[in-house]
């Protein structure tokens, strides 16, 4: 594929992200105080359009396509109009983009939000046994609990935070967060990680290997080393990528033969599914490109993308896309997850393909 058309592939994928919606509130998570949150429309302040307004802006830094740029700038100008948002772990993933967004354009009133929140997040954020960030959500504080998600939405946003705004204390406390999560959350018999661990109970609930949670770690890993350039000898970087290797090690062994992995990794009576996949295919070429990960697993990244490619439909939207993932009691319960379109499926699509282009220069 050339490059005109994977751009194109990108840009297909960006409109109907920017399109979603939830009109019936089929998606829709109901908390015990009577709220709903709409975690499927991209014009809401939750996890599920951070993430997209993320691939969305590496795309613009690749391409300087305006458009795109309008659109971002656009989103946040609509949601710093509302009521200001619930400052949680899943709220937290705009700030990262917000970073970005100000490099681009020297807003200043970009910078009491980037302030505050990086503020908030090191100082005020509940903390777990051995200080790792709780993993508090809409409507659920989830008690002394560590999520493989958290280092993508919240930790990422510390990480550049801290680099634009000169708080080294940042940086260093995303380093813990890093080991305090592997401690907790990798799984030494496979490679792969855990969901979910709670300090209640001391235990990781189903010892899901689930996928998307997976992919969360195989994008923040290279995103997080790139961002802090720490020297080859430092140890933090040493450990982070000695378990990124053991994970893409793994995923090579599981990669189902149409290219995706299966949305519980080592259970191939679960279902294909295509977010974790192209979250997969991001951090395996990103890793190959950077040199944190060999080449030989080029072609499990490059069968990856083909499979991404094939399961965007004529609308762009990625199929084969689990809804939102509570954490699990059982291994059936995420078998059971249903597939729909949603703003992270694009963003991962829009990642990979982003990352894609790099190999197609």
């Amino acid at each position: 594929m050339h490059r005109n058309e994977i751009e194109k592939k990108i840009e297909l994928l960006i409109d109907n992200l920017v399109n979603l919606n939830d009109p019936d509130g089929k998606y829709a998570i109901p908390l015990a105080d009577g709220r709903k949150i709409d975690n499927k429309s991209f014009n809401y302040w939750e996890w599920t359009a951070g993430v997209g307004l993320y691939g969305m802006m590496k795309y613009y830094k690749l391409t300087k396509n305006e458009n795109v740029l309008n659109i971002i700038v656009k989103w946040f100008d609509d949601q710093f109009n509302e009521p200001p948002v619930e400052k949680n772990v899943n709220t937290m993933v705009q700030m990262l983009t917000l970073a970005y967004l100000y490099e681009e354009t020297n807003n200043p009133t970009y910078l009491p939000y980037l302030e505050t929140w990086g503020d908030w997040l090191y100082h005020d954020m509940p903390r777990t046994k051995d200080g790792g960030i709780q993993h508090v959500v809409f409507g659920s504080e989830n008690y002394q609990q560590l999520w493989d998600d958290t280092l993508m939405m919240s930790v990422l946003p510390l990480t550049k935070i801290g680099l634009l705004l000169n708080k080294p204390e940042y940086i260093e406390e995303a380093k813990k967060q890093f080991l305090v999560h592997i401690k907790y959350l990798f799984d030494k018999k496979t490679g792969l990680w855990f969901h979910g661990w709670t300090f209640e109970g001391n235990h990781n609930f189903a010892e899901a290997l689930w996928g998307r949670g997976n992919s969360w770690i195989t994008i923040a890993i290279p995103e997080f080393l790139d961002l802090v350039d720490l020297p080859d000898n430092d140890p933090v970087r040493q450990v982070l990528i000695d378990t990124l290797n053991r994970q893409i090690e793994a995923l090579e062994t599981y990669q189902n033969e149409s290219g995706l992995w299966h949305t519980v990794l080592n259970d191939p009576t679960s279902y294909v599914e295509a977010s974790c996949t192209a979250g997969f295919a991001f951090g395996t070429l990103k890793a190959i490109r950077k040199r944190y990960t060999d080449k030989k697993y080029l072609n499990m990244g490059l069968k990856a993308i083909q499979a991404v490619i094939e399961n965007i439909d004529e609308k762009g939207e990625l199929q084969h896309v689990s809804a939102g993932t509570a954490m699990g009691e059982t291994q059936e319960f995420y078998k059971e997850i249903p597939v729909t379109g949603m703003p992270y499926g694009q963003s991962m699509a829009i990642l990979a393909l982003v990352e894609y282009l790099y190999y197609r220069i």
